[in-house]
């Protein structure tokens, strides 16, 4: 991958095939991009019709250019790009870009066209960008492989920020935004149709250079599950924070993204999870995907969550610490002797956190450093944030408010520092040379901050995180299994079910029930018939060995009559188990991300308010307890109004192993449910009552 991505962003040289004169042409914008950035590699515009383009000696074919080149731009009609390849292809060409449209987005002429072009440029080793997409560009290479109006007017500088985007208009709107937002690019690509290379390795490979600290990237959907969660996983262990902007949450949206790039969209809620268990983040609106990307350019993480806020104005400050909190930082109290201190300084301040030296300290300049000093020297704080609003744009008191701060950060190199105010561009830069994150609004800024503290922790656990052993695999069905059978096949797993008993059709169920203990509870035991509850096929609180055998007859009477013709394996009898919260767990296949567990607090929580999450299998203990402390009952499981805490320990164990069965038997198995699972008082363990294996027909 390294030789063909070094083609695609570094080029030596790169041939141009349909290289036109105008530069406002798909043909003629890359040309004068690489002409005007300085590009130092070599160019070989073709076209047959001219002996020069833009001053670049022309040449009538691939065949006739005097090297291979590593990276061919192919701006050629749909009809013509087919041959193009073939062209690239014979010639030794690394790689292509293809920018032409017409292809599997658009109808099975153009998806078996775009077939025949992958299927020659594999046979020869070359890698293929697109097509349908808006190239590259590499700032610090200037290359500029793309046609793309952003660049008309200016070229982006370098820096720290990556984008990778399925769509070739939203990446270059980030890149214009981010530009405007003074953020330098590291690189740049597009990857439309992804007819070869895709979002995932593209994202796999900009976290690997050392020049980039965040990425941007942008996804309809994701084509191969296995490359994705590798990139993110890559990603979290080199620090490096993606920022995830994923369209398709409603289902027009998934239908179109579908239309779009012919990318499958997948379960959403799935997508959000996955991206939560690998640590990056899930930007909602694309002003959220820049403050946050913005924030984490800095490449300065806090150590903790608490932090300090210095205010002139108590409600800017109380503002700020609402939106702070809300975003999971501790907004904690300077210490007591401090605050004495500071008030006897200043006896109109409130000194406690936010700390407000009122608009008294705006003009005594020493009083103003010793009030932040003391903050950031004493409070204890991971991140400093100051409210500042037009103040540093003042001629008189701007150059005296940098001074202070200055002052009262010299030395804290560790620390996070922001700031909120309202100044022209080149003011905010002054802030920012000196590691300041700035931002207009104090909402939008605590939810940035709020997020680089997530990406500390997430890349804390990574650390510490070990390899999972892969779980043994056994012989899983092709068909239907029973409830029994499936609590059979799962023990192996290591899940622990009740004892049960399996009485056949014609045996004793009342002497069974007495063994098991009463009270039990009786279910149709049958591999076709996975709902027993709708076939009158489970009596509960069943308490003397007589009515046991009546109850047992009525259940086989029903199912003969409701479900004739199912194979009845006979009658399962369980104890009765009532006590514990109820939860539920299960594992489904997504169509793209592969088995991923669910989990949820069972009855109305699940039915109603879907208060469920996801996780892609197989997972350790540790993220299963971060799956279980997402859903918004989970205070049930703590213990409310007097009732013990639950075994939440027993419940992660569950989860992990359950996640761990799935992955192992991925190819074999399209779902599982476990329901209900009680999760019994803290030491107690869980009890799940009911098990459902759903096996994969077709492979």
């Amino acid at each position: 991958m390294s030789e063909h991505f070094s083609a695609l962003f570094s080029p030596r040289s790169v041939a141009i095939i349909g290289a036109s004169e105008d530069v406002t042409r798909i043909g003629g914008r890359p040309l004068r991009y690489l002409n005007e950035a300085g590009y130092e590699g070599t160019v070989y515009p073709v076209n047959p019709n001219r002996e020069t383009v833009q001053g670049y000696k022309a040449y009538a074919s691939v065949a006739d250019l005097p090297e291979s080149p590593d990276i061919a731009l192919l701006a050629v009609p749909a009809k013509a790009t087919v041959e193009a390849v073939r062209s690239c292809a014979e010639k030794g060409v690394k790689a292509a870009i293809v920018f032409s449209a017409g292809f599997a987005e658009a109808d099975e002429a153009g998806a078996a066209a775009q077939k025949e072009m992958v299927a020659i440029a594999r046979a020869a080793g070359m890698r293929l960008l697109g097509p349908n997409c808006l190239g590259v560009f590499n700032s610090s290479a200037k290359f500029y492989g793309t046609f793309s109006v952003v660049l008309d007017e200016e070229f982006i500088q370098p820096g720290p920020v990556a984008i990778v985007s399925q769509s070739g208009a939203y990446g270059a709107a980030l890149a214009d935004l981010a530009r405007n937002r003074g953020m330098g690019i590291s690189q740049w690509l597009t990857s439309g149709n992804e007819c070869d290379i895709d979002i995932a390795e593209a994202l796999k490979y900009v976290v690997q250079q050392p020049e980039t600290r965040v990425v941007m990237a942008y996804a309809e959907g994701v084509r191969n599950r296995d490359s994705f969660i590798e990139a993110l996983d890559t990603a979290r262990k080199l620090g490096k924070a993606i920022v995830f902007m994923k369209t398709g949450r409603s289902s027009v949206g998934a239908e179109a993204a579908a239309s779009h790039t012919a990318a499958l969209a997948g379960s959403d809620a799935v997508f959000d999870a996955v991206l939560r268990q690998y640590g990056a983040y899930r930007a909602r609106t694309t002003a959220e995907q820049l403050d946050i990307a913005y924030a984490a350019s800095f490449g300065i993480y806090p150590k903790g969550n608490k932090i300090g806020i210095f205010t002139f104005s108590g409600g800017f400050g109380i503002q700020m610490a609402d939106d702070a909190e809300e975003n999971g930082l501790k907004v904690a109290p300077m210490p007591a002797d401090v605050q004495a201190e500071l008030k006897a300084l200043l006896p109109y301040a409130s000194p406690k956190n936010p700390v407000d030296a009122t608009a008294q300290a705006v003009t005594d300049l020493p009083l103003m450093t010793q009030y932040m000093r003391s903050m950031i020297e004493r409070g204890g704080y991971d991140i400093f944030s100051a409210v500042l609003q037009s103040g540093p744009n003042s001629k008189t008191y701007g150059p005296r408010l940098i001074e202070a701060l200055d002052a009262a950060t010299a030395g804290a190199k560790d620390l996070v520092k922001a700031a909120t105010m309202s100044v022209p561009r080149e003011v905010e830069k002054q802030f920012e040379d000196r590691g300041f994150i700035v931002h207009e609004d104090g909402s939008a800024l605590m939810k940035a901050i709020g997020a680089l503290n997530q990406f500390r922790e997430s890349f804390e656990q990574a650390k510490v995180r070990k390899a999972l052993e892969p779980m043994q695999k056994i012989a899983i069905p092709r068909e239907e299994v029973s409830e029994h059978a499936a609590k059979k096949l799962l023990s192996h797993a290591g899940i622990e079910f009740p004892h049960e008993e399996l009485v056949a059709p014609d045996g004793d169920v009342g002497a069974a029930a007495a063994r098991v203990g009463f009270p039990v509870v009786l279910k149709i035991s049958s591999p076709d018939i996975a709902h027993k509850t709708e076939v009158g096929g489970v009596v509960v609180n069943v308490r003397s060995e007589d009515e046991a055998r009546e109850a047992a007859a009525g259940i086989l009477a029903r199912a003969q009559d409701k479900v004739p013709g199912a194979r009845i394996e006979g009658i399962v009898v369980t104890p009765m188990i009532g006590q514990g919260v109820e939860t539920i767990a299960g594992v489904s296949r997504d169509p793209v991300l592969g088995p991923v567990v669910m989990f949820g607090l069972g009855g109305v929580f699940v039915e109603v308010l879907k208060d469920v999450t996801f996780r892609a299998a197989p997972f350790d203990v540790d993220e299963a307890h971060r799956m279980i402390r997402e859903i918004r009952g989970y205070s049930m499981l703590e213990g409310v109004r007097g009732a013990e805490p639950s075994d939440v320990n027993a419940l992660a164990e569950l989860l992990s192993k359950l996640s761990r069965f799935a992955a192992a038997h991925a190819e074999e198995i399209e779902g599982i449910d476990l329901n209900p699972v009680r999760v019994m008082p803290k030491g107690q363990g869980v009890k799940v009552l009911d098990a459902l294996i759903i096996p994969r027909k077709e492979v």
